[in-house]
């Protein structure tokens, strides 16, 4: 499947993980959105996205709970 098939907000976070220098954190992501990472609860729906792009094979999830993507 291309990447352009996913859904404006998942292309906008793989491009976000692979415009980074190395592993990212999903509080860096959620910066990048926009999202207020402070707020308890706000970065749960999308640690949810992530581990879903990284179950489909979009992105790889490190055992430290870091994202990249695949090679």
């Amino acid at each position: 499947m291309e990447e352009s098939a996913l859904p404006v907000d998942y292309q906008r976070m793989l491009s976000i993980v692979a415009a980074a220098a190395g592993p990212v954190m999903v509080k860096d992501v959620g910066a990048e959105l926009g999202i207020d990472i402070q707020v308890p609860g706000r970065l749960e729906p999308l640690r949810g996205k992530l581990t879903k792009l990284a179950d489909r094979g979009w992105l790889h999830k490190r055992p430290d709970g870091k994202f990249t993507v695949r090679p």
